[in-house]
């Protein structure tokens, strides 16, 4: 069964308490908590404070994308009792390894994302660490852009390595999901689609 973590990128700010209420109403098993600073993407959105606030305001785990540089500098702001998931990019961590310690040792589970140019490949050290991994379907920075079809075989390969090793990461997909192309996302090995 896919599960859907809605980004409140897409929501109205002026509204985002509604917004996020009628995501808990409508099945969401997450919120997409999409982070960013303007230098690791061209587009800057908001921080933990804003997470923050919705504490206790909603049911709803938070799976946190941290779109940012030097990740590791600001992990405790974002660990909350609703932080499920803190995701973190292959390419903006020099020492992926540690980073992915340190989200563990926070208690929180740790994910690892990857742009559309960066290969499968760049996560074999990492993928026995890791609780989830996220493939990017668009390049990173702004919310509705058309879906890269090729972030499709990536998932098939990471279906296949989880399978072939007896890995538990969940794989996830960000960018570019309509009700058109997610059951197909589904098929290829997706199983949380934000």
């Amino acid at each position: 069964m896919l599960k859907l973590a809605p980004s409140i990128l897409s929501a109205d700010f002026a509204c985002l308490l509604s917004d996020i209420q009628k995501i808990e109403r409508g099945g969401a098993d997450y919120i997409h908590v999409d982070v960013m600073d303007g230098h690791f993407v061209p587009n800057i959105s908001f921080g933990a404070p804003v997470m923050k606030a919705l504490n206790d305001r909603t049911k709803l785990p938070y799976d946190v994308h941290l779109m940012i540089e030097n990740p590791d500098q600001y992990l405790d702001s974002f660990v909350t009792p609703q932080t499920a998931f803190i995701t973190v990019h292959r390419e903006a961590c020099v020492h992926l390894h540690r980073t992915i310690q340190n989200i563990h040792a926070k208690g929180i589970k740790a994910g690892v994302a990857i742009n559309p140019a960066t290969p499968v490949s760049s996560l074999e050290c990492i993928l026995e660490d890791v609780d989830l991994v996220l493939v990017m379907s668009v390049n990173p920075g702004f919310g509705g852009q058309k879906f890269i079809p090729s972030a499709l075989e990536k998932v098939k390969t990471l279906a296949e390595i989880k399978r072939a090793k007896g890995l538990s990461f969940a794989i996830e997909i960000d960018g570019g999901i309509t009700l058109d192309n997610a059951k197909t996302v589904m098929d290829a090995g997706v199983e949380i689609a934000v």
